[in-house]
């Protein structure tokens, strides 16, 4: 019985102690190691805060490194107590492969996320039109964007269909053009018209003194010329300034005493109409 008592004496001073040991150490390692890990990732936020980084992709960044960090300390702690971290490391690296491969569509709206908030076509509050889908983006997720559309519906689009469609950000400059055409027939008093335009038109609530509203002849047709009146407005009230030119144009039409006529007089040759 002593020889036993010697041997398993023996054999936790040679294998157990040892073990023991590590498992301290790996411990220390792990609370030490995250504390680390934490502490990088409270300075890598207040820098991208300093450069004034999007909100959502600080968060997908400091997830990112501090799940890497994460794992190489783990790893760390697996050899320190002598498991083989070569198979983990592949077998990791398998499921990586194999999640990327069932996961493409996801990952591709996930890279396309990133893209979009490091490029920046278009922020939150912008009014853009996109994949088919037109308002003003509410969020810009790491999968999906969220837009709400003129007639109040809320639209989640993937990422990766923004990022390969074309992007119309009406937001993006200061001011917006709005032009409304004004068909004419022959006959009229076009200058005195167009003059009577420049002058109503800088009036009308929302449109910008500069740059300059234009009163020109767009293009030439059968029944007469065309006339494109271009003001420029705050982006966000482009529907309300069009509809206000619009009401102006008539009003200023019939103010002048203009007569539209009717369609099948249009289709008449002059001296039928004069007549």
């Amino acid at each position: 019985m002593d020889a036993v008592i010697e041997q398993l004496k023996t054999l936790a001073l040679a294998e157990a102690f040892p073990f023991l040991l590590k498992a301290m150490g790996a411990l220390v390692l792990w609370f030490v190691g995250r504390a680390i890990i934490g502490t990088f990732r409270r300075v890598l936020n207040l820098t991208l805060q300093k450069r004034q980084f999007d909100a959502t992709l600080i968060r997908y960044i400091e997830s990112l490194f501090a799940g890497s960090l994460t794992i190489l300390l783990l790893l760390g702690i697996l050899g320190m107590m002598g498991f083989e971290t070569t198979s983990f490391a592949a077998l990791l690296a398998a499921a990586g492969i194999a999640i990327g491969t069932a996961w493409s569509g996801l990952l591709s709206n996930f890279a396309a996320g990133i893209f979009l908030l490091v490029l920046r076509p278009f922020r939150v509050g912008d009014e853009i039109s996109a994949a088919g889908v037109t308002g003003l983006v509410q969020e810009i997720g790491l999968f999906a964007t969220t837009i709400d559309t003129g007639d109040n519906l809320r639209i989640s689009v993937g990422n990766n269909r923004l990022f390969s469609d074309n992007i119309v950000n009406y937001s993006h400059h200061a001011h917006r053009r709005v032009v409304v055409k004004v068909p004419l027939t022959h006959g009229g008093d076009i200058h005195g018209l167009m003059k009577a335009f420049r002058e109503r038109v800088v009036v009308v609530p929302g449109v910008q003194a500069a740059p300059v509203p234009s009163v020109d002849v767009a293009e030439f047709t059968a029944q007469g010329p065309v006339i494109a009146i271009g003001v420029n407005c705050k982006p966000t009230q482009a529907g309300a300034v069009q509809g206000a030119v619009s009401l102006a144009v008539e009003e200023t039409l019939i103010a002048s005493g203009y007569v539209v006529l009717a369609p099948a007089a249009l289709s008449l040759p002059p001296l039928a109409r004069a007549g």
